[in-house]
């Protein structure tokens, strides 16, 4: 029997990435995740763990984004010597997602060091987190997946329980029951949730089990539009973009938005209603993630099941070609107008949709549609919060293509699915805010309390939370 439980956050408190949450019950220490932090807060991604690797005895992975995966080869590099448990999609995505991770940490420190080196201050430019070799290491600790609903007992006291998240291609929110001296405690992790609607994956699981549940809150401030309205307004910008005559430029994450927007490119296609154009897939993160999708068709939507059942690719129409190579890639920025590219990565920071953003953003007919996410202090943020000129790979680009942002086709919960989750949760005795923007979590935390008479927690970087 287990005397004391607590749980410390050592990323995603207060930040929407860095995931990495530590659950002590007794003398066994669990990781919910581990992941790097992007945009303004990149460089914690150097700082101290908080916590000594070689204490860990499980990380649990929720699913294979970055921010929740990015700095397992760190943890191993560290000392971590334990199980890693995850789903069997997230654990085939976890490896693609750091390998493609170490491609552009090495090109981001080239040209840094180049740059170093012409001021004199090489000594000044941090070396990437970790290289293939540490990749191929964090992958053997990969050591258990489960399905959904299989319950796995850690210890006599200690149960884990993965459900459907919803959020990408084998995402999950944890729980984690334990036996204490105090009686059973059951504490959910939420990993980051998803939709009701979902155009390729099944939907968000809804549960009546839990009492400390620790919940994102990225976009706890807001309600998504319905995706019958996104659909059609991504619809009407990919025409309407045609009409000006130039190209069309998405930036997206490699993984599930590449999957979905190529699907609604498809169902466009297969209902006459996509113009005559060329749609690259440019890249080549994005093209191994979708032949993962094709993979795991049993983790997919009954539509989807159904399409790939008969044969039918639902990722791929005549106008999709998959530019693999740099040379494929450079060949695009000749062409001038009737070209859908869709490139990562998904907030601007790195990835070879800076280059198309330098040949298109400066051109009027152009168009940049927006599908995903904005961290703050990111370029992708830079250009939808209306900025005239931007940087890129040190030139200065005016901002003069037409901007869309359709936020719908966010696979994170909104305000509304939030907090119809957290309610049927029966038994809870608890709610802790992760994962938000510290203004997005304290109105998340009024509606929460007005509405569940609830005061919930935001969660602070590093404290102790005792679960009695």
């Amino acid at each position: 029997m287990i005397d004391k439980v607590t749980v410390q956050s050592f990323g995603g408190a207060q930040t929407v990435t860095g995931s990495c949450h530590l659950v002590t019950a007794g003398k066994i220490k669990i990781l919910v995740d581990c992941g790097m932090f992007q945009g303004l807060d990149e460089d914690r991604n150097y700082d101290p763990f908080g916590f000594d690797p070689r204490d860990i005895d499980y990380l649990i992975v929720t699913h294979a984004h970055l921010d929740h995966i990015g700095r397992i080869p760190v943890l191993v590099k560290n000392g971590f010597r334990g199980k890693i448990i995850s789903t069997i999609p997230t654990k085939a995505i976890s490896r693609i997602i750091l390998l493609d991770a170490v491609k552009v940490m090495e090109e981001e420190h080239r040209v840094e060091y180049r740059k170093a080196l012409r001021r004199g201050e090489p000594e000044k430019v941090k070396p990437p987190l970790f290289d293939e070799d540490d990749v191929y290491e964090a992958m053997e600790h990969f050591k258990i997946q489960l399905k959904y609903h299989q319950p796995l007992k850690l210890t006599d006291d200690i149960k884990i329980t993965f459900k459907d998240a919803g959020h990408i291609l084998g995402s999950a929110y944890v729980q984690i029951d334990i036996k204490t001296s105090n009686g059973e405690k059951s504490l959910i992790f939420s990993g980051d949730l998803g939709l009701k609607e979902r155009l390729i994956i099944n939907p968000l699981e809804f549960s009546q089990e839990g009492q400390y549940i620790f919940v994102e809150s990225t976009y706890g401030n807001r309600k998504h539009r319905s995706l019958e309205e996104t659909i059609k307004e991504f619809e009407n910008a990919i025409i309407e973009s045609f009409e000006n005559g130039g190209n069309i430029v998405i930036p997206t994450f490699a993984l599930e938005r590449s999957q979905e927007i190529l699907y609604v490119l498809r169902e466009m296609y297969d209902r006459g209603k996509l113009p005559n154009c060329k749609v690259f897939l440019d890249s080549p993160l994005a093209i191994s993630a979708t032949k993962i999708f094709l993979q795991f068709p049993e983790f997919l939507n009954d539509k989807l099941k159904e399409m790939i059942r008969k044969g039918k690719n639902p990722f791929i129409s005549p106008y999709v070609k998959f530019t693999q190579t740099v040379e494929e890639s450079k060949m695009i920025n000749s062409i001038e107008n009737g070209a859908i590219i869709l490139a990562g990565g998904g907030m601007c920071t790195g990835g070879r949709i800076k280059h198309h953003l330098k040949y298109n953003l400066w051109r009027p007919e152009s168009s940049v549609i927006f599908v995903g996410y904005q961290a703050k202090g990111t370029l992708g943020r830079t250009i939808i919060d209306g900025a005239e000129k931007v940087k890129i790979y040190g030139e200065e680009i005016a901002v003069k293509a037409k901007i869309y942002t359709i936020n719908g086709f966010s696979s994170h919960a909104d305000k509304p699915i939030l907090l119809d989750w957290l309610k049927k949760f029966k038994n809870k005795k608890n709610i802790f805010l992760i994962h938000g923007e510290p203004e997005v979590l304290e109105i998340f935390r009024d509606n929460i309390k007005e509405e569940l008479k609830i005061k919930p927690h935001i969660v602070e970087f590093g404290e102790k939370i005792y679960i009695n």
